[in-house]
């Protein structure tokens, strides 16, 4: 009599180190804790890098960062009850920021569920208002289909983060292996396009304008679609503007991005272009009087739910950028549409030129404390061009963004939308994961710091060495008038901090000694040391939210 050749078992950890391997996962942020252990070791032993975080929040904006840097979605991982709700917030952000990421969170035994059971909470309902799509796996067998979910979730229309729910015993649990039914192939992004009347109508609206203007987002980032804005602006000679989160989808010393005439641009245009972006308070909605109450809009976007919110709305086209960007640069051609706003362009050339060198003065202060703007020129100078900077705060966070420019797609990170403070030094990490051969620099405001300053020491374990610069202005936010309660924080040597932690340490109170600094934090980098440059600035210097400048060369 034959013996039956016993079938190979497979546990559930297993099958997600498979599945997420199968996704073509190369890197898992995590912070360690039951009942993941197994699931941890399952995707080492599949090839993906594990980098930890100190906070469960850091590994979650990690994420985002990682994400939005290679423009494709990542993944995070926690433990169960608090372990798993400490990712909300970082969640939250990246579902305002619409950005894939793929949150994994081990939970109490479901054949515990309503005892009272160690760290009990429902987390998938914890976790729906802060995502996309959440979800819990009850057999182990389906943790594959259940992943491929998820990642079919986070990129499908306006992309954004995803929750997957894995009980212990379902982790533990040994399943057939013969049983698993894996998909075919993994799935690819639709790019649903605009249709012949659409793009008709679209051209017929440009050759009525005079003045249009085009607004982008971080849509182009997920389409991939830099190249065709690139081919799109150049073609028709269209001023650009672009959101905080969207900068450096065209680098921003293009001919056409005219940022110190921002305001002049948006009050005079006859045509408003939203290309891949949201109408929210970034662009005052695109109401007057931010607007011309006259100025029809074009909104392409894909998410129906977007474009019809619109005020003045002259057409909607559901789709995606790159593809509708394809379409419009096949039809526009030999049009003559960059001859018609040749005088448009003149004028607003003319306000830049008229504004650039006020704006320039004003990052030359030598005042004591250091005003922010001088910080601000200081690193502006230091930059690689293809830098990836991170900025987080307030005060510096407007200033920086009056100032700091950016060339290169992904390459700015920040709060965004959502105004989460603490994102920057998990944001530095993500995105020299990402991206390790970039010189990564984090400008953070002294609260923002405080959230998530431990990362740095998840930097220097990970050897992903980030230059941090902190604006130490005492506090939360200016306080010109001394009247904010319990804003006080102490000008605290979060370069001590840094070198206990085994970074390179600076401390600065002196504008001329900045660039010094930056230089000798620069070689700690070089040498594989985190870096952070601790700036004494002015406590009083409150931002004002005012045009972007550029560069003067």
């Amino acid at each position: 009599m034959e013996t039956e050749t016993p079938k190979k078992k497979v546990t559930g950890a297993d099958l997600l180190g498979k599945a997420l391997a199968r996704q073509q996962v190369s890197t898992l942020f995590y912070l360690m804790g039951a009942p993941t252990y197994d699931a941890a070791n399952a995707c080492k032993a599949a090839g993906i890098r594990i980098i930890d975080a100190r906070h469960e929040q850091g590994a979650a904006m990690m994420a985002q960062a990682y994400a939005r840097v290679l423009g494709r979605p990542a993944v995070c991982m926690a433990s169960s009850g608090p372990g798993a709700v400490n990712l909300a917030s970082g969640l939250a952000t990246a579902l305002i920021d619409c950005a894939p990421v793929v949150a994994l969170g081990g939970s109490s035994p479901v054949g515990q569920y309503g005892t009272g059971a160690f760290q009990e909470i429902d987390q998938v309902a914890v976790m729906r208002p802060v995502t996309k799509w959440s979800e819990r796996v009850y057999d182990a067998k389906r943790i594959p289909q259940y992943v491929d979910m998820a990642f079919a979730n986070a990129i499908a229309g306006k992309p954004g983060p995803v929750y997957l729910d894995l009980p212990g015993d379902v982790l533990d649990q040994e399943v057939d292996e013969d049983a698993i039914r894996w998909s075919k192939q993994p799935r690819t992004l639709a790019r649903p396009a605009a249709s012949a009347q659409q793009i008709a109508r679209t051209l017929e609206l440009l050759e009525k304008a005079k003045a249009p203007v085009l607004l982008t987002g971080s849509g182009i980032l997920w389409s991939q679609a830099s190249a065709e804005l690139q081919k799109f602006v150049e073609a028709t000679g269209i001023p650009f503007y672009t959101t905080p989160q969207g900068r450096g989808v065209l680098p921003e010393d293009h001919a056409l991005f005219y940022g110190q005439a921002r305001s002049a641009a948006y009050k005079e245009a006859d045509l408003v272009i939203v290309l891949g972006t949201r109408l929210n308070y970034v662009f005052g909605h695109g109401r007057p009087p931010r607007f011309s109450p006259a100025a029809p809009f074009i909104r392409i976007d894909t998410d129906a739910g977007e474009i019809n919110g619109t005020t003045k709305l002259e057409l909607g086209i559901v789709g995606d950028a790159r593809t509708v960007l394809e379409q419009l640069n096949a039809a526009s051609a030999g049009r003559g549409l960059a001859a018609r706003y040749s005088e448009w362009r003149a004028k607003l050339a003319a306000i830049e030129r008229e504004r650039a060198p006020k704006s320039e003065a004003r990052l030359a202060s030598d005042a004591v404390p250091i005003h922010p703007l001088r910080l601000c020129r200081e690193l502006r100078d230091f930059l690689d061009r293809d830098a990836i900077l991170v900025v987080d705060g307030q005060e510096i966070l407007n200033y920086g963004r009056q100032t700091l420019n950016t060339y290169f797609p992904g390459h700015r990170l920040n709060s965004g939308p959502f105004g989460c403070m603490g994102v920057g030094v998990p944001f530095g990490v993500g995105a020299k994961a990402a991206k390790p051969d970039k010189q990564v620099v984090v400008l953070s405001g002294d609260g923002a710091f405080g959230m998530n300053g431990m990362e740095i020491d998840s930097a220097m374990r990970q050897k992903l060495p980030i230059l941090v610069v902190v604006s130490l202005n005492g506090g939360w936010t200016a306080d010109p008038d001394g009247k904010k309660p319990s804003r006080d924080l102490g000008y605290t040597r979060y370069d001590k901090m840094a070198e206990a932690l085994g970074c390179h340490g600076e401390y600065v109170e002196q504008p001329g000694d900045i660039r010094a600094a930056l230089e000798r934090a620069r070689l700690a980098v070089a040498n594989g040391q985190t870096a952070l440059v601790n700036v004494k600035t002015d406590w009083s210097a409150r931002a004002e939210t005012s045009n972007f400048a550029r560069h003067m060369t």
